[in-house]
């Protein structure tokens, strides 16, 4: 069902990869509710990507920009509001990449060169946008950008491996530059630590299907899936949440408050018998 939460507000959409992805499913529920807005990702991205069938879908333009250039976001936030007829309302960030996870390279032995690529893509990347947005005055007063994350920010998931680091830099960046956007031009930022989820990126870690039973197990909701962290989403970009910014808001069923749960305690009094 549909409210309009976003009639008349004009947004950019980055990671829609397939329609597997959290991206994807945000821009299909941000259409449904009167949203316009411009889908973007990396090239190379594209190429392996479905975002053309999702462009046709929305009515949606496509503008590809490689986030770690501050000279293609320029132009993606320049030709955004011409595309759109003026300010950005909401912006997501869902982006991510590690190559030291893709070589299955273990957290001590990290390649400081991957390692870097990894925060450049990942979390300077938000900060770069965030800046040339601000230099533009790109973003109308009272908008919103979400940035996706994970709680491996906060504790340790071994499998994880250098993302947990990267993760972290992207939460303070979203707080630190929270308070600076917060404060000129009332711009709210906000991350969302998402339960892990079946999308193409996530289900590329090892072991991630094991882990994610085991978070179903602790969560009291179960896991939370990509459709509903895409409400979740739209309800920040809305004017509902206007006053909410600089905050890492979980939205994982109840995991991250859990510290056991008698479905885990019983899986394991079951295997000592």
């Amino acid at each position: 069902m549909a409210y309009n939460l976003l009639k008349g507000k004009r947004g950019i959409i980055t990671g829609a990869l397939d329609e597997n992805s959290i991206a994807w499913k945000v821009a299909e529920k941000a259409h449904a509710e009167g949203a316009t807005f411009v889908l973007t990702n990396a090239p190379i991205a594209m190429r392996m990507g479905e975002i053309n069938a999702l462009a046709e879908k929305t009515g949606s333009k496509i503008i590809p920009a490689d986030a770690t250039s501050v000279e293609d976001l320029t132009k993606l936030f320049t030709e955004s509001q011409e595309v759109l007829g003026g300010k950005i309302d909401f912006v997501l960030h869902s982006i991510g990449m590690s190559v030291n996870i893709r070589k299955k390279i273990p957290y001590t032995e990290s390649n400081y060169d991957y390692f870097l690529k990894g925060i450049d893509v990942s979390a300077l990347s938000l900060h770069k946008m965030l800046a040339v947005a601000k230099q533009l005055d790109a973003i109308n007063e009272w908008g919103s950008v979400v940035a996706l994350t994970y709680m491996a920010a906060q504790r340790t998931y071994p499998f994880y491996t250098d993302m947990a680091d990267i993760k972290a830099m992207l939460e303070s960046i979203a707080r630190s530059f929270g308070y600076h956007y917060g404060l000129e031009k009332k711009v709210r930022i906000n991350t969302v630590s998402q339960s892990p989820t079946r999308t193409t990126a996530g289900s590329g870690i090892k072991g991630f299907d094991n882990f994610f039973d085991y978070a179903d197990k602790i969560a009291p909701l179960g896991n939370a899936d990509a459709a509903s962290c895409a409400d979740y989403c739209i309800s920040l970009f809305s004017d509902l949440t206007r006053m909410v910014t600089m905050q890492n808001l979980f939205h994982d069923g109840g995991y991250s408050s859990t510290g056991v749960s008698m479905d885990v305690m019983n899986a394991i009094g079951e295997g000592a018998e």
